[in-house]
């Protein structure tokens, strides 16, 4: 039987511990047996959660016969994993064990050294962080999941539940997987390569700036065409001050800033309406529905049908 130890770290997010004990140990094979051992395992035999105290069974000595591990995320001002923790994922890496990680997990395997010249990904809020911290990683903050093979790195909790389906998937067949998907009650498995669905906030705007009323205006006639030369007009500049004097406040381009609004736009027609492409890409002012498919598969990853049929409203059941 394939053994699976869940690293558990103080201050452990507990939706990611629990996702590979659920995954990994609700999965049957075909006749009906336990598809995977899963042990939780730790440096102490007690370590914090989020809010709970969480006893741990394992030591670091279970990570020897793991065929994988599993290391969740841990909140944000969570001490450093301890050296003897680093050592040991090290060690099993040297022996061929798969390690994956579930958000931020992926600092402790970069902390190991297991990702350096690797690509991997994390929560994307913490992206930027886990670059600038591990220059050695290439990061993809807009992907679910990377499978490198023998190491693994997944986005939010949502997307260790992809990695983990994905893992059985890679064990035992899509059966298996299917089976452990629907006990799951969600779909088989996302792309690994998918969006994480996040379009960043726009920079901030200094207070009082000369910007925040064409930024307004912007927002307000994102339906129409808007140019370059627009923008610039609305401030009473030339193009090119307009476009500098942009970049510094923001660090970012007036037509990027136009095309994240206009995305962000299409993201909430799709979430709250039932109009059609065609509709939604006037709203939205991207002028034909195929400019509107290329710029929304751009910015967020997947085409706008992908995103409405994972995101959009749901009809309410009827009683009775």
């Amino acid at each position: 039987m394939h053994t699976v130890a869940v690293l558990a770290l103080d201050d452990v997010i507990a939706l990611d511990l629990a996702t590979p004990i659920g995954v990994f140990g609700r999965a049957r094979l075909p006749d009906g047996r336990g598809a995977y051992r899963v042990r939780v395992c730790g440096p102490r035999p007690e370590v914090r959660g989020e809010a709970f105290g969480l006893r741990v069974p394992h030591g670091l000595e279970a990570l020897a016969d793991a065929d994988t591990i599993v290391v969740p995320g841990c909140a944000y001002g969570a001490p450093p994993p301890p050296p003897e923790v680093l050592e040991a994922l090290r060690v099993a890496a040297g022996r061929g064990t798969r390690i994956a990680s579930i958000c931020v997990g992926a600092f402790v395997l970069a902390a190991a050294g297991l990702l350096d010249g690797l690509a991997a990904t994390t929560h994307w809020i913490a992206a930027e962080t886990l670059a600038k911290r591990f220059p050695l990683v290439e990061v993809r903050p807009d992907v679910l999941y990377v499978d490198n093979g023998q190491f693994l790195t997944s986005a939010g909790a949502a997307a260790g539940l992809d990695l983990c389906l994905h893992m059985v998937r890679r064990d035992h067949g899509s059966a298996v997987a299917a089976d452990a998907a629907r006990l799951s009650v969600m779909a088989l498995e996302r792309e690994g390569g998918q969006a994480q669905f996040i379009v960043h906030e726009q920079p901030p705007v200094p207070r009082g700036s000369a910007l925040e009323p064409v930024l307004a205006w912007i927002e307000d006639n994102l339906g129409r065409d808007i140019t370059l030369a627009d923008m610039a007009a609305q401030c009473g500049m030339s193009e090119r001050t307009f476009s500098r004097r942009f970049r510094e406040q923001t660090g970012t381009t007036p037509l990027q800033w136009l095309l994240r609004a206009r995305v962000r736009r299409a993201q909430y027609l799709l979430e709250n309406t039932d109009h059609g492409v065609e509709r939604i890409a006037g709203q939205a002012g991207f002028g034909s529905p195929t400019a509107f498919r290329e710029r929304f598969k751009r910015v967020v990853g997947t085409t706008p049908q992908a995103y409405r049929a994972s995101f959009g409203a749901r009809p309410r059941a009827r009683a009775g």
